[in-house]
């Protein structure tokens, strides 16, 4: 079968959707990618494409402003140029916008696995992973799996251990690449370590002065020059870090295509980065990295995936922010984890080829490791594996992997989830608040259908627990993703009493993980 994954978004985004095309074309379906064209270059790297399908979005907009008749022909044309020229059976569509979902059913009509459209025009997800995915972007601090195994999971694939491998650079661009470097570096330099200094908003984004004080230690404890990475926007960046260098470095930022880009992550030891896209190319192209999770970004959805590598979050309470808020706390997190701490961690592991468990000052400290199951996962190295948030996401994890996959609840088990005792109890209230909330639902859906008044009650009940859930820190992703399955074509009284059942076999799960600690 020919498949065409459909992926509108970023960099990074794209490049995570490689393990899913690996999945699908071990299956023996032929792959084609349809991305925006300023990422053509990006979806080159996804070794299973036998075929790129630019789509010109820029131009699109832009026409927009102008005539959008022009614009609506623009994506006629690419419509019937990816169905001529690709001729698509079914569309794996990972983009959850209107204009994608549009654009999905357009070229496979209801063949649409992730994100698509009805024959009515409601919006309509292949499974309950493609829901979640689209919901928990929203409440990121309480998502429990890998951005990764969603993609997986939405993709219809996901079974055993993903595997996230990109195309490897040509050995004449790894010759060039290394060339380049080996020129702008003093000839006693005895490897790379690549800094990547941006992130997509400044409250992600290391302090430059801290990168700067590690590059200085690297250079004098190991001969190690940082290559500094990043796209032409970051370039004031650069020029920031060569400021405050006291040591010799190399600027590539804004001075690299992407390919290049891959090459030269190709010739780095090890990478140190926010959240961004080259972090994951790194991860792709199997290079180690210290990757820092800032304000918003957390290493449990957007970490690496790639077992092995370091990600540090700041050790406050507060960490990760909520979206859509301004920081009460003046951005202290881009501070809390200092220079020595990051250069510690970097220096054990080009001594000894792995991260140390202990202290990190500063930081809660994080290994990227493959659960049983297959699903990317993170095991502290700092103690805080028995942190409250910690504890919740595992036990979130357990249960919502279960509840995804439409599987019966296997109970507790052996593992304990203990939460301090006050914080227990007022979690099992609210779950026991939900339960109930649930069971009036579901005696009331029925009795709707005749009665007016009970008709009016189902709907404030519905309403009710909406906002208890997404009110709350531990079941906001819960909530989202109450709301985004009633945003979907209505199902018939069965199946939404069947939904509302579902959902009351999740609280009571949840409730006996709790209750067995």
């Amino acid at each position: 079968m020919r498949i065409l994954l459909l992926n509108l978004t970023r960099f990074g985004d794209l490049l995570q959707s490689q393990p899913a095309l690996a999945e699908l074309a071990g299956q023996g379906h032929e792959i084609g990618v349809a991305c925006l064209e300023n990422f053509a270059g990006a979806a080159a790297l996804l070794p299973e494409a036998r075929a790129i399908l630019p789509l010109p979005g820029g131009r699109l907009l832009a026409g927009l402003s102008g005539d959008w008749h022009a614009a609506l022909a623009a994506v006629a044309d690419f419509t019937d140029r990816t169905i001529r020229d690709f001729a698509p059976e079914a569309v794996v569509n990972l983009t959850p916008a209107l204009a994608a979902r549009l654009l999905a059913r357009r070229l496979c009509g209801e063949a649409v696995r992730g994100f698509g459209l009805d024959p009515l025009g409601y919006r309509h997800e292949s499974s309950p992973w493609a829901t979640f995915l689209e919901a928990s972007s929203a409440s990121r601090g309480v998502s429990p799996f890998n951005v990764v195994d969603l993609f997986r999971k939405a993709a219809g694939v996901g079974v055993g251990p993903g595997r996230f491998a990109l195309a490897r650079p040509l050995r004449q661009a790894l010759d060039a690449a290394g060339d380049r470097l080996a020129g702008a570096a003093p000839a006693e330099t005895a490897f790379f370590v690549g800094f990547q200094l941006g992130a997509s908003a400044a409250a992600r984004q290391w302090p430059v002065a801290a990168f700067a004080e590690v590059g200085d230690r690297l250079w004098e404890r190991f001969r190690a020059v940082p290559v500094l990475l990043g796209a032409p926007g970051e370039r004031e960046l650069g020029a920031r870090y060569g400021e405050l260098a006291g040591g010799p470095f190399v600027n590539l930022i804004g001075a690299t295509d992407l390919p290049t880009l891959a090459a030269v992550v190709c010739r780095i030891q090890l990478l140190v980065s926010n959240d961004t896209g080259t972090l994951h190319l790194a991860a792709g192209l199997d290079v180690p990295s210290v990757a820092i999770f800032l304000a918003t970004a957390q290493p449990f959805d957007t970490g690496p995936y790639r077992e092995g590598c370091l990600c540090l979050e700041p050790d406050m309470p507060c960490h990760p922010c909520p979206f859509g808020r301004s920081c009460p706390n003046a951005n202290a997190c881009l501070t809390t984890i200092g220079p020595q701490t990051v250069f510690e961690a970097v220096a054990a592991f080009l001594e000894s080829g792995v991260f140390p468990t202990g202290a990190y000052p500063g930081a809660r400290a994080w290994l990227s490791t493959l659960d049983a199951r297959g699903f990317m996962d993170m095991r502290s190295l700092s103690g805080h594996d028995a942190e409250p948030r910690a504890v919740w996401l595992r036990l979130l994890r357990r249960v919502l992997r279960q509840f995804l996959d439409e599987e019966a609840f296997t109970g507790p088990g052996p593992e304990l989830f203990s939460l301090p005792e006050t914080r227990r109890k007022a979690v099992l209230t609210l779950l026991g608040q939900s339960a109930e909330l649930l069971w009036l639902l579901e005696g009331q859906a029925g009795l709707s259908v005749k009665n007016q008044a009970m008709k009016s009650r189902f709907l404030a009940g519905w309403d009710r627990l909406s906002a208890l859930w997404t009110a709350s820190p531990e079941l906001g992703v819960l909530g989202r993703l109450w709301m985004q399955e009633a945003q979907q074509a209505p199902p018939d009284l069965p199946g939404l009493i069947a939904r509302i059942r579902r959902y009351g076999e999740c609280i009571a799960a949840l409730a006996a993980c709790l209750g067995h600690a």
